[in-house]
């Protein structure tokens, strides 16, 4: 169980804060939520605490497991090349796991596909949400600011 305070990754928007646990009566069902805010947009979700692993809620990785990512960036491949609804699919299905390495493989696939051939408006609004979800797990485990894990994220996935 996570306290108040605690930072955490929710799949498809990133890393946030636990700001509270309440209780909400939702169709005559009592539950008990962590309300989670995230940084980037002020957005507020109240995910009820039965849910979180089924919803893929975890911790920011560690500082040390940060850094090591970090170091490894260059070696993530791109997805293979596919019809555009295969390949969103499978860059949802990334996105959904929540695991760092598979967030940065859809971030350094798209951008590849944007440089060489130009992306739909869902590619592009899907490699923005993935860029946010990947920077904002590294901003909160490397306590560095936005733009510096932008240029970091740039340097290695994007070149």
């Amino acid at each position: 169980m996570y306290q108040i305070g605690d930072q955490v990754v929710h799949p498809l928007h990133g890393a946030g804060q636990i700001e509270d646990i309440v209780e909400r009566t939702i169709d005559g069902v009592c539950a008990t939520y962590y309300a989670l805010t995230f940084a980037r947009d002020e957005t507020r979700l109240f995910i009820p605490l039965a849910s979180c692993d089924k919803l893929g809620i975890r911790p920011v990785c560690s500082r040390a497991e940060a850094e090591e990512f970090v170091r490894g960036m260059d070696g993530i491949t791109c997805g293979a090349d596919k019809g555009w609804n295969q390949r969103y699919r499978e860059n949802m299905l990334h996105l959904r796991s929540g695991d760092l390495h598979e967030v940065a493989q859809v971030v350094k696939s798209l951008a590849a596909r944007d440089r060489e051939r130009g992306l739909s408006a869902g590619e592009k609004k899907m490699l923005v949400s993935a860029r946010q979800i990947l920077e904002s797990e590294l901003c909160a485990a490397l306590e560095r600011s936005p733009e510096e894990i932008a240029a970091i994220v740039d340097q290695h996935l994007c070149v």
